[in-house]
C-alpha cells in the first residue's frame, strides 16, 4: 500500500524518516511517496487533508484534529529548542508594540506564532514569511523583528542580529514542560490498525537513525547543502531526542498544555485542549 508522506528538508526530519523511506527497516505492507516542503506549506497541506502521513506544527494539529490523529513517535519536542524573537536594532517588545513595527513569523499556523502570542499577545503587526526569508528580512530592514526557527537559532549572530526573547525559554519557565514544536499525524481515513502500525514503524525508523547515524548522513546532507556540518549536527542533536521515540507522560502533558493555550488564544476550536489523547 503506497501512502503519501510529507515532511521538511530540515536535518531532524530527514534524519528521522531516512530509514522509513529508504528501506533500512521493513515497512511492508507500506511504501511511501515523499513530498518535501517548508513548515508553512506543510501546515497548508494538512488543512487540505489529502496527505496520509505528515509533519505539521502543533498549532495546526489543534485545528485539524477532526481529520488527523497524532502519532506518539517522530515529533519535535524538547528543552532549550524553541523559536527566538530577534531584531537588528536594540528593540524591546514595548518598542515593537508602541510603534506597531512589523514582526515576521514563519506562518500564522506555526507553533512559533502561538509562542509569540503566548509571550507578547500585544504584538499585532505580524508578517508571514517562509522561515529562511526571516533573517534576511530583519537584516535588511524589511521588518523590525522576526521569529526564527530551525537551524537559524544557531546562525542569527552571523547576520548581525540580536536576541529579544527566547520564546521557548519563556514557555518552559511558565509551564515547566518541554516545548512542543512539530507533530507527526496520520489521516484518520487510514483506520486505527494502520495508524498504530505506522506509529510503530516511525518509532523503529527513529531508533535505527539513533543506532546508525552514518546511514542517514547522505540523505540529510543532500537536503541541507548550504548548512555547515556543525550546524547540521547541532540541529539534529537539539530536535531529535527521547521525545522523538515516544512522547511519554511529560510530552503528552506538554501537548495538552499547548492545545489549551491555543484554545484560550482562539487559535483552535473550543474543546481542543481535552481531545489530544
Amino acid at each position: 500500500m503506497e501512502l503519501s508522506l510529507a515532511f521538511s528538508t530540515c536535518p531532524n526530519d530527514t534524519f528521522i524518516f531516512d530509514a522509513l523511506v529508504h528501506g533500512h527497516i521493513d515497512t511492508s505492507p507500506y511504501s511511501f511517496a515523499v513530498e518535501m516542503a517548508d513548515i508553512f506549506h506543510l501546515n497548508q497541506m494538512a488543512h487540505a487533508g489529502q496527505t496520509d502521513l505528515i509533519k505539521i506544527s502543533y498549532n495546526t494539529f489543534g485545528q485539524v484534529m477532526d481529520t488527523y490523529q497524532l502519532l506518539d513517535a517522530g515529533g519535535a519536542l524538547g528543552h532549550n529548542c524553541g523559536p527566538l524573537l530577534i531584531s537588528k536594532e536594540s528593540l524591546s517588545v514595548a518598542d515593537l508594540v508602541r510603534e506597531n513595527l512589523p514582526v515576521a513569523i514563519p506562518g500564522q499556523n506555526t507553533t512559533a506564532n502561538l509562542l509569540l502570542g503566548y509571550y507578547a499577545p500585544e504584538i499585532r503587526n505580524r508578517k508571514e514569511l517562509i522561515f529562511h526569508e526571516i533573517m534576511p528580512a530583519v537584516a535588511n530592514g524589511e521588518v523590525a523583528a522576526g521569529v526564527i526557527i530551525h537551524e537559524n537559532r544557531f546562525t542569527y549572530p552571523d547576520y548581525g542580529l540580536r536576541l529579544i526573547q527566547d520564546l521557548g525559554a519563556h514557555w518552559e519557565q511558565q509551564t515547566g514542560l518541554p516545548i512542543p514544536l512539530g507533530a507527526i499525524v496520520a489521516h484518520k481515513r487510514l483506520g486505527q490498525k494502520a495508524i498504530a502500525e505506522l506509529d510503530a514503524l516511525l518509532r523503529e525508523s527513529v531508533a535505527y537513525a539513533f543506532a546508525h547515524p552514518e546511514v542517514s548522513r547522505p540523505y540529510v546532507c543532500a537536503h541541507a547543502q548550504e548548512m555547515e556540518e556543525s550546524v547540521m549536527r547541532a540541529h539534529i542533536d537539539l530536535y531529535v531526542n527521547a521525545y522523538s521515540l515516544g512522547l511519554g507522560e511529560k510530552g503528552r502533558a506538554a501537548v495538552r498544555q499547548v492545545l489549551q493555550v491555543g484554545e484560550a488564544m482562539h487559535l483552535m476550536p473550543a474543546g481542543t485542549g481535552s481531545r489530544a489523547f
